[in-house]
């Protein structure tokens, strides 16, 4: 069975800063995703090579919706992301700004 690792890219202000100084990029990856799936993944994709990666498994929130007919209440899916640290030499073009 064929998954796909990397689902987006996480782009906020935070990585952005991250990414200009210590050359890291984060991607929304699959609940069941392993960090060597998404290295050879990541690796493969944008022909770089990685040196560490970080995961956060976030647990989905609770919500509620108040409409005419009642109360909906549900939840927001989990979610995990992966911060992954290049080499030195190595830039993804897909996070690249120009100012």
């Amino acid at each position: 069975m064929v998954r796909s690792i990397l689902i987006k890219p996480v782009i906020t202000e935070k990585m952005t800063l991250l990414q200009e100084q210590k050359n890291q990029y984060a991607f929304e990856v699959d609940i069941k995703a392993t960090k060597v799936d998404i290295k050879n993944a990541v690796q493969s994709k944008f022909n770089v090579k990685v040196e560490s990666i970080r995961t956060v498994l976030s647990k989905g929130k609770r919500k509620s919706q108040f409409t005419k007919r009642g109360r909906y209440e549900g939840f927001r899916p989990n979610r995990k992301r992966a911060i992954v640290t290049l080499a030195k030499d190595n830039k993804i073009d897909l996070f690249e700004t120009s100012a």
